[in-house]
């Protein structure tokens, strides 16, 4: 029986009551308490480099093409600075990096002496690299070299994130890269000896791109799988309103873009090839040889940890806010030109927010902590969601126990749909 029927049916019985001081009573403090507030709490970062060598026919980011001759110093420049600033005017300082993450556009673009600059700049402002956490680097075949890659080793980078996206070449040339299977290919052999051991590779790759068939899609997976790099990726390609593949694939129907049954048999038949190849799903869509390997960046603010987003259009969340920087790259210059952080929109999460997305995201990493859910938000997921819970481990999209909501194989497939599912239901409670 709930409160408000008990209310209803239970005849009342007023009297006047001392004082109530606080909430929860003073005999429920404890000295343990003091530990996670006293302790300086770990922090994420992610520096974005926005500029390419071209602009693939798939891409909806926030990229600069290097044909329209963008000062790129000039951006590294302000960049440097907008890492001072925040690091004081936040006070992150103190803060341990837990992870560190170039993204983009393709962060491998810079030259050796830029890379030195910002690492120099986030050493100066941040606690670093003393406990040698993971710091990673995006790039793509064209812009590897084997002095950049030196340079990264010695910088600390430890995990190199390189878009492939498919080894057909007739696939490759519609998705607009200016890479082909041979370059590639060497750019990964580069990038191995360059690593000497030190640092993992991942290879992203898309599915569901223009002109791919069941025959390019397994080869690309075998090439893939054939390199020997510690992970894998496959993104499911979704051709969005402001891309060329959008145009051409759905509005003027002048390539073949594959359905959504055909892009799932192509994820099922990865799922199947990786698992004989000893190849290991950390989250949904990522596979790790011998799980020797794993992105700590996105599994650590998946999980909540605070991350700030350094660079044109970069956001971040601090405790429970988000915040964005401008997404035009002459006004973020400018804002910094005059001593200000290039911040331009923001949100802060309601208590029902902050378990919605602990639950969206929470889940894209195979499994939700239900006993770290109850500690976080004072509710019992099992309970809130039973019904729901139930249904989806019938239909075997899930297995759940005392600890955790898991996905299974068949969950793993569907990629978000566990997620989306129950953040939707949490969201609609009456």
């Amino acid at each position: 029986m709930t409160l408000v029927a008990e209310l209803n049916t239970t005849e009342l019985h007023p009297q006047r009551l001392t004082l109530t001081p606080n909430y929860p009573p003073f005999k429920q403090w404890k000295k343990e308490a003091l530990d996670e507030r006293l302790k300086p709490q770990p922090i994420c970062l992610y520096v974005h480099i926005p500029f390419c060598t071209q602009r693939c026919s798939f891409c909806y980011y926030k990229t600069i093409d290097l044909k329209e001759r963008p000062e790129v110093q000039g951006y590294v420049d302000h960049l440097c600075q907008e890492i001072k600033m925040a690091a004081e005017r936040f006070q992150l300082s103190n803060r341990p990096i837990h992870a560190v993450y170039f993204g983009g556009g393709t962060p491998t673009l810079l030259v050796e002496s830029q890379f030195v600059q910002i690492v120099e700049a986030l050493e100066e402002n941040f606690k670093f690299f003393g406990d040698k956490k993971q710091f990673s680097v995006e790039g793509e075949p064209l812009t590897i070299s084997k002095s950049k890659m030196e340079v990264l080793a010695q910088l600390g980078v430890n995990r190199l994130s390189m878009g492939v996206q498919s080894f057909d070449d007739k696939v490759i040339k519609l998705s607009g890269r200016g890479h082909d299977e041979k370059q590639a290919y060497r750019a990964i052999e580069i990038a191995q000896k360059a690593g000497q051991g030190k640092w993992a590779i991942n290879i992203d790759l898309l599915s569901g791109l223009a002109g791919e068939t069941n025959e390019t899609w397994r080869n690309s997976l075998e090439c893939a799988i054939n390199t020997g790099v510690e992970s894998i990726t496959v993104y499911k390609m979704e051709a969005f309103a402001n891309t060329e593949v959008y145009k051409l694939g759905v509005r003027e129907e002048v390539v073949h873009l594959p359905s959504d049954e055909q892009e799932i048999q192509f994820m099922q038949y990865a799922m199947d090839r990786f698992a004989q190849a000893n190849y290991q799903p950390w989250s949904y869509f990522t596979y790790t040889k011998n799980n020797s390997d794993r992105s700590e960046y996105i599994a650590n603010i998946w999980q909540g940890m605070d991350f700030y987003g350094l660079g044109v259009s970069a956001f971040g969340c601090l405790e429970d806010s988000i915040l964005q920087n401008s997404s035009d790259t002459d006004k973020y210059s400018a804002m910094i030109a005059a001593g200000e952080l290039p911040l331009a929109r923001g949100y802060r999460f309601t208590g029902l927010d902050l378990m919605v997305r602990d639950v969206l995201l929470g889940m894209k990493l195979l499994r939700l902590d239900l006993k770290k859910f109850q500690k976080r938000h004072g509710f019992r997921l099992e309970s809130l969601c039973s019904d729901l819970l139930t249904k989806l481990q019938r239909e075997d999209f899930i297995t759940i126990s005392q600890q955790h909501i898991e996905l299974t194989a068949k969950g793993i497939l569907y990629g978000d749909y566990v997620g989306q599912t129950l953040a939707d239901y949490i969201k609609n409670m009456n």
